[in-house]
């Protein structure tokens, strides 16, 4: 392990400067890194450290919702509430309409498969998404009506909307029962994950008011709290990551002096996180299953992108945003990774009927939309988006 761990480190940095020299986002050049480490091409990451693949990016993941739940203002995201909450599912559940109608006129699948891949595929990256937002605000780009705020949040509760219902899916293309449920515990799931995260939130609050603590401790308590929380959401019925947004959240309105001293601190261990998570990422991509849906694959991508950017569309439309703050959500909402990574492989793992081909199109998305939504954000913001003194 020692060695993959050289290995990612030497080559990750390397690639990510030269790419970041061409002005093209530094986790292209970890992708790479990944996919040509992994068991793929030469086969040189130890077999220990892929079985905890998973496990990892799933810490690298708290890192990033901890940073966003600790620079997120709720009174902006309040002062924008409709545009929010839409942005949470609109956008994601036209790209689902858009899969199902591509998959099944085009390719002939059956319904649920089609909703299964749309499932998947419908997931924004927060871990493209946050670090490039939390940017903004520090340096007070589109604060004058939150954008950052709102992409922030819309995007880290749009993953655990498309999240819930992917399991809602995978179960139903399992069993072909549909279990009403499921539905019923989709809002129930979502709305405890937030009483729970803000009970937790203020809790801490007090405790850290009350206790002396270094700070590193209190970044330690709360990735170890959040931990617990994600693996605690399956038996407890509720939306682990939800709670820990909700959670850092409440840091920060409680107690904004605290949350902007662990927010230091978090961008330090997300320097490490943000390379492991994407380097391991690659490692998931199997580039030999690509030909096997070759052109078509591009064709959807750029079909259900279509349907995503009107979904995001109508979520600003009657609001007092303007014309460019418009185009730029529809920008920030386009990179893909994470999700993808995570669950584009289960359906062939299970032997499901067009595996093969959902993770191919899991895959081609990883590889067009994250290089090209993050450039496109980096490109864009200074455009866009005024500077509040």
């Amino acid at each position: 392990m020692l060695l993959s761990l050289g290995l990612i480190l030497l080559l990750g940095l390397v690639l990510a400067g030269l790419f970041k020299k061409m002005r093209i986002p530094s986790l292209v050049g970890f992708i790479i890194t990944g996919m040509v480490l992994g068991p793929f091409v030469l086969d040189l990451m130890d077999d220990s450290l892929l079985g905890i693949s998973a496990d990892l990016r799933t810490i690298a993941l708290v890192i990033i919702l901890l940073r966003a739940g600790l620079s997120l203002d709720i009174k902006k995201i309040l002062s924008q509430g409709r545009i929010a909450i839409l942005l949470t599912f609109l956008p994601a559940t036209f790209e689902i309409i858009g899969t199902l109608l591509f998959t099944t006129y085009f390719l002939g699948w059956a319904w649920i498969d089609g909703f299964l891949l749309g499932t998947i595929l419908a997931a924004v990256s927060p871990a493209v998404i946050v670090p490039r937002m939390i940017h903004l605000i520090e340096n007070k780009r589109g604060q004058a009506r939150g954008i950052p705020d709102m992409i922030m949040a819309g995007a880290s509760a749009d993953d655990i909307y498309v999240i819930l219902l992917f399991t809602i899916a995978l179960a139903f293309k399992q069993t072909g029962v549909f279990q009403i449920s499921d539905v019923i515990w989709l809002p129930i799931e979502i709305i405890l994950g937030v009483i729970y995260g803000i009970l937790l939130g203020k809790g801490l609050v007090y405790f850290f008011k009350k206790v002396h603590i270094r700070d590193t401790i209190k970044v330690l308590i709360i990735i170890g709290i959040a931990l617990v929380l994600l693996s605690l959401e399956g038996p407890l019925h509720y939306s682990g990551l939800l709670s820990i947004i909700a959670l850092a959240m409440m840091i920060y309105q409680d107690y904004p002096v605290l949350s902007n001293r662990l927010l230091k601190k978090y961008e330090k261990i997300w320097v490490f996180a943000e390379m492991l998570l994407f380097v391991l990422v690659g490692t998931a991509i199997d580039i030999s299953v690509i030909p096997t849906i070759g052109f078509i694959s591009l064709g959807l991508i750029g079909f259900v992108m279509v349907f995503r950017q009107i979904g995001v569309w109508l979520c600003t439309v009657q609001s007092n945003t303007r014309f460019k703050e418009r185009l730029f959500i529809m920008v920030s909402y386009i990179p893909k990774a994470t999700v993808q990574a995570s669950i584009g492989a289960i359906p062939l793992a299970l032997g499901l009927t067009h595996g093969t081909e959902i993770l191919a199109v899991a895959v081609i998305a990883i590889l067009i939309t994250a290089p090209i939504g993050a450039f496109l954000i980096d490109f864009t913001q200074n455009k866009w988006l005024d500077t509040v003194e």
